[in-house]
């Protein structure tokens, strides 16, 4: 139970940690008693049951008479052995989209785009560690002084990434990205007014007639969301390979291949690499390549595919604007250790990449396309660059969420030629201001 001072500060109040303490005890009693090397792995109904009878005698032990009490002991002693403890309503909760564990007595979420202090609590920094170790075990990976950082894939698709000491100081930290089970197409990302239609018209049509863009933008600005509705629009009839550091892409198309980076062991032997990845699937018969998001040496490889006849290949950049995008994605060529001229790059890019789509998360939690711009040229090695769309901010409303209008700019992007050579037609009057 937390109650807020300021909106800053919380305190926890006694009889909560007293509960967790109580919890923590017969679940220790409940690891003595029965064999649980299993748990996670099969959690059969058998083993449910056992569980189940054990916690009620050691209940009973107790002589705790509060019904409500002792239901919910049950309730969560069973989250404790079989799931996240403490923070399994979170992770049963489908509005939230972050769970962030700053210490043992403080846990936030993200729900709607905004942050919310919880009133979970850990028992203590032990209980908080345990549960940490039980979440990293599933995927096969371990946590501890030894190896005190941990960026796993849960198997719902979640994202997971744990640090405990010596690194975290305060205790062990553990940060749970959740992705939506449900889709999201273009029709709802016009409900949510994440873009305007004029832009789901020239996005969608770019998308059919294979030009190749880039969606940039901040840490939990919608980008992978863009980019699996845009793969609507891609012909069934075209062979998709995906490449993830994390798999977070819900394609819709039929002939999808999917594939993941995988870390190095605790030997550093074993890993591969987004580069590794993208070199390979040009030997796959790849029709497009979607790369969830470039960070290092694999976007000289993208950027090879893109001017290499994988036309209509799609990717993501963390990025605070259009231009800074690309100045980013040269920076990701140079990391490949190759000393090319700057203004062989900029060609490169500018010959590969068409179209830079930015999408930014505004105060509230609103996400919306603030940019849309088109690579004219690179020549003599300066991009030429010119917005199609924008989004303009006109303050906050009422609830203190970001509100403003889209806007065409009038220009005409050059590749509508293309869009013609491939039999997409598009109403021009979608570009007037």
């Amino acid at each position: 139970m937390i109650s807020l001072f300021n909106g800053t500060k919380a305190e926890v109040r006694t009889p909560e940690i007293e509960f967790q303490s109580l919890k923590t005890d017969i679940h220790r009693e409940l690891v003595e008693s029965l064999d649980l090397a299993a748990v996670g792995v099969a959690a059969s109904d058998w083993l449910r049951r056992e569980v189940r009878e054990l916690s009620e005698e050691s209940i009973a032990r107790r002589k705790i008479q509060d019904p409500l009490l002792r239901e919910r002991l049950l309730v969560d002693l069973e989250a404790e052995v079989f799931g996240l403890g403490p923070l399994e309503p979170l992770a049963n909760d489908p509005t939230i989209s972050d769970i962030l564990v700053n210490n043992a007595r403080e846990v936030y979420i993200e729900r709607r785009g905004r942050l919310e202090l919880t009133h979970i609590i850990f028992a203590d920094d032990a209980h908080l560690l345990r549960i940490i170790q039980r979440v990293v075990a599933r995927v096969g990976r371990r946590i501890d002084e030894v190896s005190p950082m941990v960026d796993a894939r849960l198997p719902d698709g979640s994202r997971v990434n744990a640090v405990v000491p010596p690194l975290a100081l305060d205790g062990p930290k553990l940060s749970i990205r959740r992705f939506g089970r449900e889709f999201l197409s273009v029709d709802n990302l016009l409900r949510n007014s994440s873009l305007s239609p004029a832009m789901a018209q020239f996005l969608t049509a770019a998308v059919q007639a294979r030009i190749s863009f880039l969606v940039s933008g901040g840490t939990g600005a919608g980008k992978t969301t863009m980019l699996n509705a845009l793969s609507t629009a891609i012909p069934h009839d075209e062979r998709i390979i995906t490449i993830e550091d994390s798999a977070e892409l819900i394609l819709q198309s039929r002939h999808i291949v999917r594939m993941e980076t995988r870390p190095a062991n605790s030997e550093g032997q074993g890993g591969v690499t987004q580069r590794d990845l993208v070199r390979n699937s040009l030997r796959m018969r790849p029709d497009r390549i979607l790369v969830g998001e470039v960070r290092g040496g694999e976007a000289l490889d993208m950027l090879q595919a893109m001017n290499t006849g994988h036309e209509g290949s799609l990717t993501t950049i963390h990025a605070n604007d259009t231009r800074d995008a690309l100045a980013r994605l040269e920076m990701m060529v140079a990391m490949t250790g190759l000393e090319l001229p700057i203004r062989v790059v900029r060609e490169y890019i500018g010959a590969g990449i068409k179209l830079v789509v930015h999408l930014s998360r505004l105060k509230g939690g609103v996400r919306r396309v603030t940019r849309v711009s088109e690579i004219v040229s690179a020549a003599n090695g300066e991009y030429v660059l010119e917005d199609i769309f924008g989004f303009k901010q006109q303050g906050l409303d009422e609830r203190g969420v970001a509100r403003g209008e889209f806007y065409a700019t009038g220009y005409q992007p050059r590749c509508l030629d293309r869009f013609a050579d491939a039999g997409v037609t598009l109403d021009t009057d979608i570009f007037q201001p």
